[in-house]
């Protein structure tokens, strides 16, 4: 959710998140028009000749579209490779826990059963991703399947489950593969501007003082590229954690399952390293261990892809009084 509205119900949920994944698209096409503009309008001279060709521009625009459309199709399959995740094994005993645990709570939300992939990392971590409830994924790590226990693991899933109903999942994969994107848009041109541009009389035509506002903004525009799309990735507002923790403990009617589990999540030693820049918004927890996501206020709602997890576990200790105190007495 976004800004500070009232709640938003499940349904609400899924058509704002899927209203929002279509702007993020739309603001990355753009965003990549604006680049196209600059190597036509400066690099390659056209506005001082009075000959604008909008090659770039158009070039732009077709690889943004290709790219957005490629994400909402692909892009969980990139980013389960990008962790190194495979399919887990039934022959193995922590990984037919996890898929027994998967299908209780496929029974608890009413959807379809995702399909499972463990990661081969020591850090305990998990991640949902994919296009709809349909095409879902979900990837815990070897460390997740050693640290917790049963219940724990139930809380865990169940959240991703969340993430999964409520689709989160098409929001952050599609963002999730434009960052990518985005990242190597903007290396390759800055490489661009040593190795290539107009010649020197060129560049001395100043094409107005549009032109010059234009040529500064987009030279901003390169430079601060990757920014530019982790606020883009920000986007996933860190509010949703807090919605799939609730959605979680409705599954399993135990709020302190999943309280407990962050709780080792949070003491866990080391980042998850086969989990990528691009992809911490998915994770339960912040795999790059960022300090930012230990705080609270406008700079973290900005720049932190996670709220801070003891705050997660209080609101999940508070749903497990409430929920006891409803209890009639034996």
């Amino acid at each position: 959710m976004l800004g500070s509205g009232q709640p938003k119900n499940i349904y609400e949920q899924q058509a704002h998140n899927k209203k929002l994944t279509a702007f993020v698209m739309a603001g990355f096409i753009v965003f990549l028009a604006f680049l196209g503009f600059g190597f036509d309008a400066y690099l390659f001279g056209g506005m001082d000749t009075g000959t604008f060709v909008p090659l770039g521009t158009l070039t732009a625009v077709f690889v943004g579209s290709a790219s957005a459309a490629w994400s909402l199709g692909s892009g969980a399959k990139a980013v389960l490779s990008s962790a190194n995740a495979v399919p887990a094994d039934g022959n193995n005993p922590a990984h037919q826990l996890l898929l027994n645990v998967v299908d209780e709570m496929s029974i608890a939300s009413g959807l379809p059963r995702p399909k499972v992939y463990v990661v081969p990392d020591d850090d305990p971590n998990a991640f949902a991703t994919g296009k709809d409830p349909n095409n879902s994924h979900i990837a815990v790590t070897e460390g997740l399947l050693k640290t917790l226990n049963r219940e724990e693991l139930q809380g865990v899933v169940a959240h991703e489950m969340s993430h999964i109903r409520n689709y989160d999942i098409r929001l952050m994969t599609v963002v999730a593969a434009l960052l990518g994107s985005i990242l190597l848009l903007s290396d390759w041109a800055r490489r661009s501007m040593w190795y290539g541009g107009r010649s020197r009389n060129s560049r001395s035509r100043s094409g107005g003082q549009l032109g010059g506002v234009l040529f500064v903004l987009w030279i901003v525009g390169i430079l601060l590229a990757p920014l530019i799309g982790q606020l883009m990735a920000m986007l996933v507002s860190r509010r949703r954690e807090f919605l799939a923790d609730a959605s979680a403990a409705e599954m399993t009617r135990n709020p302190l399952g999943l309280a407990n589990a962050l709780k080792k999540l949070e003491n866990a030693s080391s980042p998850t390293a086969s989990i990528k820049r691009g992809a911490a918004h998915l994770c339960i927890v912040d795999p790059l261990g960022k300090s930012v996501n230990l705080k609270e206020g406008a700079v973290a709602e900005l720049f932190g892809t996670h709220p801070p997890i003891q705050k997660r576990v209080l609101a999940l200790q508070a749903m497990a009084y409430q929920i006891t105190s409803a209890m009639p007495a034996a």
